[in-house]
């Protein structure tokens, strides 16, 4: 942008320069984007997601192609947050402790691409992501036990918030101080539509398990519910039943959905089964930073932002390749943190009572172990909870045949933080991380 300061016959320094030259760089990002990709679907902020044909929140066979591209096309998705817009960049937990779950998650899509049939492959390659630049902030949350819960719950059962400022490649959050890291931006949910009768076998395998527990708080298994769903152009009767058929998009399935993967980022590569004729991709629920785990559920950064995409086909690739579940090539592009503190958790609960083989309570204890450490150092519970849920932590299962413990790590990167977290003689250092804290709302 020099060129376009020294451009006059003199400087330029009042604040209604500067606002036309920011305003221009957003023009030069654009047009950039829009010169790399035709956008196939716009979402606008300002509108309720219901005011959008184009995005729906739920899995069903019925749900019209919203765009269509051919093999080798690229092409640019825009996306809301995966809430719709109900979590607000403010001080306040009140919206995640009200949020209305059975809206989520909203997707863009379904993307048709000519020529897929069922029994193909669909190969779709992750060019870029980024965030609307008038939209350069996420959020990262713990919901309710009463609403939804999470990985650790039973510690933190109230709703709590931070927000994540977006600063180029970097974030720091004003709730949660002391942390200060690099994205890996990618897609928590993408796949493609099912076909009716793996609908049905999700609905009929999932029902079966929640009514095992029924009352359960938080519940089994999100099943399908009619209450705030939304069916893309589906209109009508057709469309009410869809409503009450149509698979959730809270859990990951054998189309892909919502594996908050975080190496799906830039450069990555995914080869989804495909179900229906022209495979009805769609994707949503963006993340600017993961955990592995996502571990605290109201997520890792979630924001709204766009995603560049190509998609391919590989004829009768399930079976080719003996394909149930999608595979994929991890980005490239990954933060150069390298240094780590690798936290062990076995199955052995919080109450001591041993557990076979059980990777669910091992990670979780290795959580824990975590935070634990973390509190000495100044930071509160939930502080250190939010960090193990955004920033790019690995957890890994370590070991599932040494009867009866499991073993997982989780591997925190040490050089996300302002100050030396590593054990040593003199003990740890508690911070002035100053009057930053995690907002919480309890319920009412």
């Amino acid at each position: 942008m020099r060129q376009i300061e020294q451009s006059g016959s003199k400087p330029h320094n009042t604040a209604k320069s500067k606002l036309a030259i920011k305003q221009l760089e957003i023009k030069i990002f654009n047009y950039g984007r829009q010169e790399m990709a035709d956008t196939i679907i716009k979402i606008d902020l300002d509108k309720s997601p219901y005011e959008h044909d184009n995005i729906h929140n739920r899995w069903h066979p019925d749900i019209p192609i919203v765009a269509t591209v051919n093999p080798g096309d690229d092409f640019i998705v825009e996306c809301m947050d995966w809430t719709g817009g109900q979590i607000k960049n403010d001080d306040s937990a009140a919206d995640v402790r009200d949020v209305v779950l059975e809206q989520v998650h909203f997707l863009s899509g379904p993307i048709g691409v000519n020529g897929a049939k069922p029994g193909d492959l669909l190969e779709v390659d992750i060019l870029d992501i980024g965030a609307f630049q008038n939209s350069l902030w996420g959020f990262n949350g713990f919901f309710s036990k009463n609403n939804g819960g999470g990985f650790l719950t039973e510690h933190f059962p109230d709703a709590h918030k931070s927000i994540w400022d977006i600063e180029g490649m970097f974030t720091r959050s004003r709730h949660v101080p002391g942390v200060n890291f690099a994205g890996l931006i990618h897609p928590g949910l993408i796949g493609c539509l099912p076909s009716r009768d793996e609908l049905n076998k999700w609905n009929t395998r999932e029902e079966k398990l929640f009514n095992t527990d029924p009352d359960r708080t938080p519940p089994l298994a999100a099943l399908p519910n009619e209450y705030c769903a939304h069916m893309g152009r589906m209109k009508g009767d057709a469309r009410e039943v869809a409503a009450s058929e149509g698979a959730r998009t809270v859990p990951p399935r054998e189309h892909g959905g919502n594996c908050d993967i975080k190496d799906l980022s830039r450069g990555s590569k995914v080869y989804f089964p495909v179900y229906v004729d022209g495979g009805g991709l769609s994707v949503g629920d963006l993340h600017f930073s993961q955990g592995d785990g996502e571990i605290t559920f109201c997520g890792a950064i979630e924001m709204a932002g766009w995603i560049h995409m190509r998609a391919n086909i590989i004829k009768d690739g399930m079976a080719k390749y003996g394909i149930k579940n999608p595979i994929f090539k991890p980005s490239p592009i990954t933060p150069a943190y390298n240094d780590h503190l690798i936290f062990e958790g076995i199955s052995v609960d919080e109450d001591g009572e041993q557990h076979y083989l059980d990777v669910h309570i091992a990670y979780r204890q290795a959580c824990l172990n975590a935070i634990e450490y973390l509190k000495k150092f100044g930071y509160s519970g939930a502080q250190a909870y939010a960090i193990l849920g955004t920033a790019p932590c690995q957890g890994h299962i370590s070991g599932v045949v040494d009867i009866p413990n499991a073993c997982a790590t989780l591997w925190l990167p040490t050089q996300i933080f302002d100050f030396d977290i590593s054990p040593n003689s003199a003990g740890p250092v508690k911070q002035d991380l100053g009057s930053g804290s995690v907002c919480i709302a309890p319920d009412l």
